[in-house]
């Protein structure tokens, strides 16, 4: 018979590491799946805001610009989608060792039950209960018998509830393990079909990139056009915080006006430290959207050798999208570009936000604003039908990437 303390402790230690495994991988697998969800999620706001209309409308850099980021995102949602077909696969091996360890003890606790049966069955064919109680030499002894008699009657009765319990463990584990061959099975047919998605894109882009190779001309033309655009923006946000600091510096009564830093009143600096403590957490420029082009820079699909530079990040909204301050602010520029937008400036204590390529404005210079009130309604080119917005973060004159402030930008 199994030493009964051992085999409990035995037992706890057992139930405890896989309880614990268990939790830390159903923590893992529920942030793998939010992550999922999230990236399928992009992919269809790409879909509907950058491939509803015909992308031939636009410029072929657009196009290729589109076709970059779905695949992305989908070489993205391919990776997840394959830690969770592996984070699966580890958890159907840890079940089946504990289906296998579970039938060792089952196996063990009946055996040791039908022991007890038999036991419990010579007992009552040999000697009657109360014979073996009355036989006892004195009253001591006879206490002590019925004592074992009693605890005798309660091991069996354990030994039988261990079993029901093993019994109920070993269905829902074999029950666990069937649903989570069903999940494994739906993760490998949906990465089945996103890489067949993949390949159609890859394919696409790769027409597209002949059909540049035939149109050298145009395409340069195109990021030609679009580098010069940048600059100009780039320049006029620059030159509006130099002036905005010269002229707060110059108010606040200090002498130099060409300090590269805000002086802050104490109602500034509360406002600024209450920016930099929400660094990650701010709210995306617009209401709904995606980020169709990054912060910073990177080669040219066609021609590595060209590098872009985006300062800020472009985001593509839906038609009739506003533009929303990240935070509360004052708003210290309205400006537009020759040939381009309209852009508005939000000042957070030494923080400037810039929102660029709006077509109408709600905010006059000077004007408080609150966290997500709207400042205009983002422009709509005529030609592919895209909403787009470039957003510009600085702190006084430094240039940030607002993808480390805006959540999940």
């Amino acid at each position: 018979m199994i030493n009964k303390n051992s085999y409990c402790l035995y037992y706890l230690i057992i139930i405890f590491l896989v309880s614990f495994s268990g939790n830390a991988q159903t923590s893992e697998q529920k942030a793998l799946e939010a992550k999922r969800e999230r990236l399928q999620e992009e992919i269809k706001e790409i879909n509907r805001l950058l491939f509803a209309e015909r992308k031939e409308k636009g410029t072929i850099l657009d196009q290729m610009e589109a076709l970059d980021n779905r695949i992305n995102v989908r070489q993205e949602l391919i990776r997840v989608t394959n830690q969770q077909s592996n984070l699966l696969n580890r958890q159907i091996n840890v079940n089946i060792r504990n289906i296998s360890k579970l039938r060792e003890d089952l196996k063990i606790l009946k055996e040791d039950y039908a022991n007890l049966i038999q036991k419990t069955y010579q007992n009552k064919s040999q000697n009657n209960r109360l014979m073996f109680l009355l036989s006892a030499e004195n009253f001591f002894q006879a206490f002590k018998r019925l004592q074992y008699m009693q605890q005798y009657a309660k091991h069996r009765k354990k030994q039988g509830e261990g079993i029901i319990k093993k019994t109920e463990e070993l269905a829902q584990l074999n029950k666990d393990l069937v649903e989570q061959r069903k999940q494994k099975d739906q993760l490998v047919a949906e990465n089945t079909k996103a890489k067949n998605e993949l390949s159609k894109e890859v394919e696409s882009q790769r027409d597209l990139l002949r059909s540049v190779r035939q149109n050298e001309a145009r395409y340069s033309a195109a990021i030609a056009d679009k580098q010069k655009e940048a600059r100009r923006i780039e320049r006029e946000i620059e030159r509006l915080i130099r002036t905005a600091i010269a002229s707060s510096n110059k108010s606040s009564g200090k002498t130099s006006t060409s300090s590269a830093k805000f002086a802050l009143t104490p109602e500034a600096k509360l406002v600024a430290d209450n920016f930099s403590a929400n660094k990650g957490r701010l709210i995306w420029p617009v209401e709904k959207g995606i980020k169709s082009q990054g912060y910073g820079e990177y080669a040219d699909k066609l021609y590595p050798g060209i590098k872009h530079r985006n300062n800020g990040v472009t985001i593509t909204t839906d038609k009739g999208g506003k533009a929303r301050a990240i935070f509360e602010g004052e708003v210290i520029a309205i400006f537009s570009v020759p040939g381009g937008g309209r852009a508005v400036a939000l000042k957070h204590g030494n923080y400037i936000s810039t929102y660029y390529n709006l077509s109408t404005l709600y905010v006059e210079k000077g004007a408080k604003v609150a966290a997500k009130e709207a400042l205009g309604e983002i422009n709509t080119n005529r030609s592919d039908g895209t909403t787009k917005m470039k957003f510009y973060l600085y702190q006084d004159s430094n240039r940030l990437n607002p993808e480390d402030w805006i959540y999940q930008l």
